[in-house]
């Protein structure tokens, strides 16, 4: 197959002759990249980008209106290098490593959710939907999760992926697939985007926080926040006068 890269439509690249066997071509469509199979005439949409070449005759077309994208062909100790900075598979870690990855750490649980060198592919939609399903606040420690809820949200984040891919991503805005037509998971979410409806769960009011830099959606109830140090101290101060009282 021949790679036919191009950012302003008038030069092409041929890598025909190079290293290909262990070649990779790595794709982040950013927030409004899109990768798109047409026919060769067809005329480019605006903000077209990238084409490749098919062997079919037709182009894989990327485009993206914000740029905020990145495509890189790389091959060898290139391609190896560059995938070191990836975590696991949510789809095929296996469960002692992925409460590995998530109780060791001290950070917020949303934000390990997103860390793609902790886990690769999750994104803000996803992790939402998959806290909301364990019942495990996003603003959770890592490290204060048991081996239990380490092995609930295991579960729940692959199920939610499977049924996303499965009904071809959430279009909450412009997201298209790669047939040009828009997903249907947005029609499954039961947190994200929710923000003053009711919980489908216990009927609290979902609310929206600020978690990892990202909006975060939840539910306080079926999702209760984490104890904040000075909670923890007045609670066992409190306990404490109480048995001295006795």
């Amino acid at each position: 197959m021949l790679l036919q890269l191009s950012a302003s439509g008038n030069a092409d690249a041929h890598p025909e002759n190079g290293d290909t066997q262990d070649a990779c071509l790595l794709v982040h469509l950013g927030m409004t990249g899109q990768l798109a199979p047409c026919a060769a005439a067809q005329p480019c949409a605006k903000h077209t980008h990238v084409w490749i070449g098919l062997d079919d005759g037709r182009e894989l077309r990327y485009t993206d209106p914000r740029r905020f994208g990145r495509m890189a062909y790389l091959t060898g100790s290139g391609l190896a290098e560059e995938l070191k900075i990836f975590g696991a598979d949510p789809l095929l870690v296996s469960a002692e490593e992925f409460a590995s990855r998530i109780r060791s750490r001290n950070a917020q649980i949303k934000a390990l959710l997103l860390d793609q060198s902790v886990l690769r592919g999750v994104g803000n939609i996803y992790a939402d939907e998959s806290l909301w399903r364990a019942k495990i606040h996003p603003m959770r420690r890592g490290a204060e999760l048991s081996k239990k809820q380490a092995q609930v949200l295991r579960r729940v984040l692959q199920d939610v992926l499977r049924k996303a891919i499965l009904a071809r991503g959430s279009s909450i805005s412009d997201f298209l697939d790669a047939e040009g037509q828009p997903g249907e998971y947005q029609r499954h979410h039961r947190a994200y985007g929710r923000e003053g409806k009711r919980c489908y769960r216990c009927r609290a009011t979902i609310r929206r926080a600020i978690v990892a830099g990202r909006s975060s959606y939840f539910c306080p109830k079926c999702q209760p926040a984490p104890r904040t140090r000075k909670q923890s101290k007045r609670r066992g101060r409190e306990t404490s006068e109480r048995f001295a009282r006795v």
